[in-house]
């Protein structure tokens, strides 16, 4: 299997980067800039054609959810424009696209996890965008799989898990955002449900493949939460042991408005893809124990 991703750098391209290194089974082709950029479509159309992938991804976005507020015209030039550019892409050589999505999709106001199904209503330009992307991508090829996610982490990049820890190493005491929920997400195991999807995607087409699904973390919890987790795994290891105050939202203003609540149902993934991600402790152990060297 043939499989062309977009981008490089990013956690789940770089987890994937780390998966075609490992998996002598799939031959991955990369699309890094200034070669291949979201901005210039004639370099994705070339890219692709050349490699002759058997499905493309593209978890290539823009991701700056502050910084989209005062830059809507670019992040809905590469989330929405770039995207569709890809699927079409994709499209012309007959072939799938596996697109990465976001929970900010949704505004928040819902009790529970969130289905496919459930309405969706961006609050910040970063979702707008994101869902914007969804619906090029949709229009563009009919063989599309759009895999929305959630709080994603990895042992490199920009990243709310390496964020803790530098802090925890300058500080005694952090205040955390406790009225936020979500599902914290591993990039590697993004990754190897990618890669999971692409092979049956690539295998045999299906109708019923084609759509939004959800392809999150397990174990739904609030920032605070997860700072806990991280912060009480990272002591058990060697790390320092500080202190965390739970706040509010209000108390931590940011420019871009964040859903109250965005965590995610993967049910669709295990019944349409037979897929399922581990539990938190066991992705944050093995996150954590390489950024320590363990």
């Amino acid at each position: 299997m043939r499989i062309y991703v977009i981008g490089a750098e990013g956690q789940v391209a770089r987890s994937l980067r780390e998966a075609a290194a490992a998996d002598k089974e799939i031959e991955f082709g990369f699309g890094r800039r200034p070669d291949v950029d979201l901005l210039n479509a004639v370099s994705i159309e070339r890219a692709i054609a050349a490699f002759r992938p058997d499905v493309v991804v593209n978890p290539a976005a823009y991701t700056a959810v502050d910084k989209a507020e005062s830059e809507p015209d670019l992040a809905f030039a590469l989330n929405r424009d770039g995207a569709g550019v890809v699927a079409a892409a994709a499209a012309d050589q007959g072939i799938p696209v596996i697109h990465l999505s976001t929970d900010y999709v949704f505004d928040g106001m819902k009790t529970g996890a969130y289905v496919e199904s459930d309405p969706v209503n961006p609050q910040s330009v970063y979702g707008r965008s994101k869902l914007a992307g969804e619906l090029a991508v949709a229009a563009a090829n009919p063989r599309h799989v759009i895999l929305r996610t959630s709080w994603v982490y990895a042992p490199f990049g920009g990243n709310f898990v390496r964020t803790i820890l530098r802090l925890a190493s300058e500080r005694d005491r952090l205040r955390v955002v406790n009225d936020q929920v979500g599902c914290p997400t591993y990039a590697p195991d993004i990754a190897d449900a990618i890669r999971g999807i692409a092979g049956r995607v690539a295998g045999g087409w299906q109708p019923h493949y084609a759509g939004v699904t959800h392809l999150a973390g397990p174990d739904p919890m609030t920032w605070y939460a997860f700072a806990k987790q991280i912060t009480d795994l990272a002591a058990s290891r060697g790390g320092r042991s500080i202190l965390l105050d739970p706040i509010s939202t209000s108390d931590y203003p940011t420019a871009a408005v964040r859903p109250a609540n965005s965590q995610l149902s993967s049910a669709k993934l295990a019944a349409v893809f037979d897929v399922g991600l581990p539990p938190l402790k066991q992705s944050l152990t093995d996150c954590l124990d390489r950024l320590l060297g363990i």
